[in-house]
């Protein structure tokens, strides 16, 4: 304001504030002293760093055509990858482990006339659901791939429900018609539970039948997606600086951060600085899924990306900014944003309830665990699996989880936390696995989640503390109590019910009121003899340790304790 700070004191000390030169004033003090000094104010927040990051929406003259970009959802084994194999004519599953997809993967097929579709492959396994969220989220039509003899399953209600809260509008392809068990008018029929009303039924959603292995009926299935890319008209600007979306992010050891990204508008050049989530970078080269290398990518390509500083999560939106300084203010915002979020207390009132309930979460056994997977989806589909494990009792605590090959540093902080590391589809380097040996820090490998989560659910089934189950064996009645010498007080009873064993546990019972919990039988005798069973009908004595307090009346419950091991 060009005035010295000895005149701002003493405005502020006439307003009644003591302050220093360094010290920090709040918002609308600062407004009242600027505004007494004749300047005019105008408030900004501090989000205003977030304004012109994606580009207003394109004016209609620059409008052309762009490809459709097709989900392809389902339940688990249904084919998606298989059809996508005979659409593409190339072949992924048989580099996938177990046939499943645990990756999106993005892929563009050229048809002979020209054009050209984007497809998304979203992996089928329950455990993938935000990721396919996240591809229902991009997308213009969905897929649903349903194998004509399995039906309607859960993941297939799933898949539903994202492409519905997308607004996407849904092509189901029947598939595996070629097998013995198809049954395609079932499927149909399942369909209309979830409100799916096919074209032949009167609805507007179109089913195609094909086979992916026999490659029948892969024409009508581009022709329907070409015919509903039509209708909704889809375009986009080519001429701007392109934003679009992260579709997946992994660590490579050459190559460092590897974005996947499909852009939405404007055209992606190498050389753009891009910023996405809290990392920036300049794209240092662009590649497609046939590992070339592209000079630029339009709308609704998809492209890898090498240069970012970090793996951002999927799912982030990025876009070209003009300069490095205008990146690195919006990421040093975004990331103080998320440090503020982490460092935060999550309840800033804390009830009595809540207090007692911290308490009460002291007795849960806790399993830590260091997650590394090859790409940044895979390692949050881990950690949220993981989650809907644990229980009251037991759970798994996730030291870290990220993208990328196990390096030493993770082998010591798996040593510091006394925790196993979980590698998934990623190895050790060499340095690594000669510490974790030297160390003795157990690192597990997995190529499929299900073992993963298996493996671990094994584990937190072990920490449950064992159930104990009561068997009832037999009830007798205290008939009359002896005072012995060196001994102390037996019991003369008659055993009314069951058997009576020795050494079995015991509960004695006053009036209908327990007076002796878990109590042990210690001596049982039938006249002189010293026995270790004693029918129902017949008379023994009984010694209880450390209980003298019998009475006559009493009821004498025996009963044996097992430990029943509990699994989740």
């Amino acid at each position: 304001m060009a005035t010295r700070g000895v005149d701002i004191i003493k405005f502020l000390m006439r307003q009644g504030v003591m302050l220093k030169i360094n010290d920090v004033i709040d918002n609308d003090t600062a407004e009242l002293v600027a505004t007494e000094f004749g300047h005019t104010v105008r408030r900004v927040s501090e989000a205003d760093v977030e304004e012109g990051f994606i580009g207003a929406e394109d004016v209609d003259d620059h409008l052309l055509p762009r490809p459709p970009v097709v989900a392809v959802m389902g339940h688990v084994d249904h084919g998606k990858t298989s059809l996508l194999d005979a659409l593409r004519s190339a072949d992924v599953a048989s580099g996938e482990h177990g046939g499943i997809t645990q990756h999106i993967g993005a892929y563009q097929v050229r048809l002979e006339s020209g054009e050209s579709v984007t497809f998304l492959d979203t992996p089928g396994h329950a455990a993938f659901s935000a990721m396919r969220a996240r591809g229902a989220d991009v997308t213009d039509i969905v897929v649903l791939v349903v194998a004509a003899d399995d039906g309607v399953m859960p993941q297939t209600i799933e898949a539903i429900q994202h492409a519905k809260a997308s607004g996407a509008p849904i092509i189901v392809a029947i598939n595996k018609i070629d097998k013995p068990g198809a049954d395609p008018t079932r499927v149909i029929n399942e369909l209309l539970q979830h409100e799916i009303v096919a074209e032949s039924l009167g609805g507007d959603t179109q089913m195609i039948q094909v086979s992916a292995t026999q490659k029948m009926g892969l024409d009508d299935l581009i022709e329907a997606i070409l015919l509903q890319a039509q209708l909704m008209d889809l375009k986009a600007n080519p001429d701007r600086t392109a934003d679009g979306v992260v579709i997946e992010a992994k660590l490579d050891r050459g190559r460092g951060a590897v974005s996947t990204v499909l852009v939405k508008r404007g055209t992606l050049k190498r050389g753009d600085i891009v910023v996405a989530g809290s990392n920036f970078g300049r794209v240092r080269a662009l590649f497609n899924e046939r590992d070339e290398q592209l000079p630029s990518a339009g709308p609704s390509v998809p492209v890898e990306i090498l240069g970012l500083d970090g793996t951002p999560a999927p799912g982030e939106a990025f876009a070209v900014v003009e300069n490095e300084a205008r990146a690195r203010e919006l990421t040093d915002y975004r990331t103080r944003l998320k440090r503020e979020k982490a460092g935060a207390p999550t309840n800033a009132g804390v009830t009595m309830a809540d207090f007692m309930a911290k308490l009460q979460d002291k007795k849960v056994s806790e399993l830590p665990v260091i997650i590394k997977a090859d790409v940044q989806g895979s390692a949050e589909a881990i950690v949220g699996s993981l989650d809907k494990i644990g229980t009251d009792e037991v759970r798994a605590r996730i030291i870290l989880s990220g993208a990328g090959a196990i390096s030493e540093s993770d082998v010591m902080l798996a040593k510091g936390a006394n925790s196993p590391i979980l590698g998934f589809n990623v190895r050790a380097s060499s340095q690594a696995r000669q510490l974790a040996e030297r160390e003795g820090v157990e690192i597990r490998y997995y190529s499929v989640i299900y073992d993963l989560l298996d493996d671990i659910k094994g584990v937190l089934s072990g920490m449950l503390a064992p159930e104990q189950r009561e068997t009832f064996l037999g009830n007798a009645e205290v008939l009359q109590v002896f005072d012995i010498t060196k001994v102390g007080r037996v019991a003369g009873c008659k055993v009314t019910e069951g058997t009576v064993r020795k050494g079995a546990r015991v509960r004695i019972i006053r009036k209908d009121i327990v007076v002796l919990e878990l109590g042990t039988l210690q001596t049982l005798k039938r006249f002189k003899d010293e026995v270790n069973e004693v029918q129902s009908g017949q008379e023994c004595g009984m010694f209880f340790q450390g209980f003298q307090d019998i009475k006559e009346g009493d009821t004498i419950e025996c009963f044996t304790l097992e430990e029943v091991k509990r699994s989740l």
